[in-house]
């Protein structure tokens, strides 16, 4: 057979080196993409469903054809393989195509519904700055060794996944440390690669426009750590009352963390200040440079990690220490005229909850906290008067404003947003649809003292409104309006 090239509504191995990126919802046939003895894989999408494009695959000179449909009539000359699941063939041909990559490296998978981009990029920086070649597969970006590409999925397809693997084993990179979201785990994206450990962060409300259920979201998610072998470990936070239930049946070693619980890793928070935090870890004491509780969190869960990877530590102590935070996770600027500007990427309720909280509990309360957020159009619709009622209640004013609309109409998602407002905070609550103009209307609020927070896109340098992506920067804006202020 040909080399692998070609797979799921014709997109090319080849091209993955660009900004090639498998969507199941997304991705249409391209039969431009089809060439003679190239292999297509069938997979049913949400919308869309491979089977259908079969005939025209092979008229395009595709002579292998994996389907987990009936096939009742067969072209001859063409090899048809029927699987029990295509997303599943599809994972484990990529892994085999690549020479099953992740078996050469100690990859570990965070997964959570918040924390897994701090707790991934700070492992990655953490093993860099210890003298190991590491890699990172994550929300914001994929960094092999010292490259660095692109990335719009938190957990990318397989045959991406694997490509970049088997990068970092051509630059001998030994750790990697990857995102595992509950879309890459259903999806099956995750399938077929050899984990080292894995860390479970927490659960909240997320993602219930694509799970049927909590309930479902939570389940997936456990999957996770069900298919960990006996030789790798798992690492979970003992405090979420999830915690326990994501490790019950796994075959892995585990490990546990927390604030508030027995744990083999216990944190303590001594101080909680702006400009970092004071900790005592199993009795160690360490001043990092990150904010809040939820931060502590992390920090266990990494310290946990590198210690159970053999590292020395006090050498963890010293390099976690020396930590910066990553970018769109509780940025913190300050302008001219002694306004706080905090730039966060928390898009679910827990995740305001928990940075509203923090800055609530750091504040003197004599200053205004202003909070300029939204909620993403074609996405969980039950979020937004939860986040709606926990903005309003925990800050002085609160400006709704556009996120990502997609293609719902941006007022709608606002009005939705205000339904979770109770009528006692109704007054603190404006409008303002264009992101931009909101931002800039919080500093023109704003006194010396005072404090935003600009939620919601963090990282993010776009914004989609009706299915156009433009580009769009929080952290410029903010930059742009405030800082000179």
């Amino acid at each position: 057979m040909k080399l692998l090239r070609d797979i799921l509504f014709g997109v090319s191995i080849k091209s993955i080196s660009g900004n090639t990126s498998i969507g199941v919802k997304q991705i249409r046939f391209d039969s431009r993409k089809i060439s003679t003895g190239d292999l297509f894989i069938a997979i049913q999408g949400d919308k869309e469903d491979g089977h259908r494009f079969i005939n025209q695959a092979i008229s395009q000179g595709a002579n292998t054809i994996v389907h987990e449909n009936e096939i009742y009539y067969k072209e001859n000359g063409v090899n048809y393989i029927h699987v029990e699941n295509s997303k599943k063939a599809l994972a484990t041909i990529a892994s085999n195509f690549f020479n099953q990559p992740s078996k050469n490296l100690q990859l570990i998978g965070v997964t959570g519904t918040n924390g897994k981009t701090t707790v991934a990029t700070l492992l990655y920086c953490l093993f860099k700055s210890a003298g190991y070649k590491a890699g990172l597969i994550s929300t914001v970006k994929i960094i092999v060794h010292d490259s660095v590409y692109e990335t719009n999925h938190t957990t990318p397809d397989s045959i991406t996944i694997n490509y970049y693997l088997d990068k970092m084993n051509d630059k001998g990179v030994e750790y990697c440390f990857m995102e595992v979201s509950s879309h890459g785990i259903d999806q099956l994206r995750t399938e077929a690669l050899i984990f080292k450990g894995g860390i479970f962060t927490n659960l909240s409300h997320d993602h219930l426009d694509y799970h049927k259920s909590f309930k479902e979201y939570r389940d997936v998610k456990k999957s996770f750590f069900d298919k960990l072998s006996k030789t790798s470990f798992a690492i979970f936070n003992s405090d979420d009352k999830n915690g326990h239930y994501m490790v019950q049946n796994t075959k892995a070693k585990v490990y546990s963390y927390a604030l508030k619980s027995n744990a083999d890793y216990k944190v303590k928070v001594i101080e909680n200040m702006f400009r970092g935090l004071l900790l005592k870890i199993n009795n160690c004491e360490v001043w990092v440079k990150l904010v809040g509780v939820f931060n502590a969190y992390n920090i266990a869960a990494i310290f946990a990690c590198a210690e159970i990877l053999k590292l020395n530590s006090e050498e963890i102590l010293k390099l976690i220490s020396e930590l910066d935070s990553v970018t769109g996770r509780f940025d913190l600027y300050v302008s001219n005229s002694n306004i706080s500007v905090i730039v966060d990427y928390a898009h679910t309720p827990d995740a305001l909850k928990n940075v509203l909280q923090t800055i609530n509990n750091i504040r003197t309360g004599n200053e205004s906290l202003i909070t300029v957020f939204g909620c993403g159009g074609d996405r969980d619709k039950e979020k937004r008067p939860k986040m709606g009622r926990i903005a309003s209640i925990l800050s002085n004013t609160v400006i709704l404003t556009n996120d990502n609309p997609r293609s719902e109409n941006p007022e709608m998602i606002i009005s939705e947003i205000q339904n979770g407002v109770d009528p006692q905070y109704s007054n603190k609550v404006i409008s303002i649809n264009d992101r931009r103009q909101a931002i800039k209307t919080a500093g023109q609020l704003a006194k010396s003292g005072d404090i935003i927070l600009v939620a919601g896109k963090g990282h993010e340098n776009y914004q989609e409104v009706c299915g156009n992506k433009e580009y769009f920067s929080d952290i410029n804006v903010v930059k742009e309006y405030i800082m000179e202020l």
